[in-house]
């Protein structure tokens, strides 16, 4: 009997550049199993040009893919039903372009730390450092909680008010047009943004994949994620 056909997410490798004269992409191991865990299959997004081309968050990210290679980025993405953007210390250019790709064409995305950052910035949003590092770049474990608007779309997500989450990160969003902030911690930072005009295009400060094995609330972003995609 033929398997029935799974959805497939891709997940967005990160440059590691930091091994000079063999630099890698990475795809982080809790992320790829809690996709697996609730039933779907992973696809490495690889970024198709060698050089990196990390882009600070007061600087501005550019396109400076060639034709041949922003197709075959783009081209990638259309294999997979949804895509996530890792967290991480820096972001490059191709992970943006995949996020502006993904809000243009309405493709679901889930955005994780620095994910998040990218998905606002993408579309003309801005981060900032937060002036308080050592209350939020704390641990994978709890650190906090944070509130949630009930007229979001992560509010049917977790259908929860109030849910406690990891925190390490050392910058939010500052602004992000096209968007909403939904979720706060507080101090006031956005820990969630989305469009409410897409399917799924959200982002979250916190690490859902590092609880989702003992948290119903991490789980079920993952679990709605694949089912929108699925659909």
């Amino acid at each position: 009997m033929k398997e029935k056909s799974k959805v497939i997410i891709g997940i967005v490798a990160k440059h590691s550049p930091k091994n000079v004269d063999c630099e890698k992409t990475l795809i982080t191991d809790a992320t790829k199993q809690a996709i697996f865990d609730n039933g779907a299959i992973v696809l490495g997004i690889l970024p198709t040009e060698y050089e990196v081309n990390f882009s600070g968050d007061k600087s501005m990210w550019k396109d400076n893919l060639t034709e041949k290679e922003r197709n075959d980025l783009f081209y990638q993405i259309k294999l997979c039903d949804g895509i996530i953007l890792q967290g991480g210390r820096e972001m490059d250019n191709y992970e943006y372009i995949i996020a502006k790709y993904c809000y243009d064409n309405n493709v679901p995305i889930l955005g994780i730390c620095a994910g998040q950052n990218a998905i606002a910035r993408a579309i003309g949003g801005t981060t900032f450092k937060i002036p308080n590092p050592e209350k939020h770049n704390v641990s994978r474990d709890y650190v906090h909680r944070i509130k949630i608007d009930e007229n979001s779309k992560f509010y049917t997500i977790v259908k929860k008010q109030e849910m406690m989450v990891n925190s390490i990160h050392q910058n939010a969003i500052e602004t992000c047009p096209g968007l909403d902030k939904v979720a706060f911690c507080e101090d006031g930072y956005a820990d969630v943004i989305e469009a409410k005009d897409k399917d799924f295009y959200i982002g979250v400060r916190f690490h859902p994949e590092d609880l989702y094995k003992k948290d119903k609330n991490m789980n079920e972003i993952f679990r709605v994620f694949i089912e929108v995609c699925k659909n």
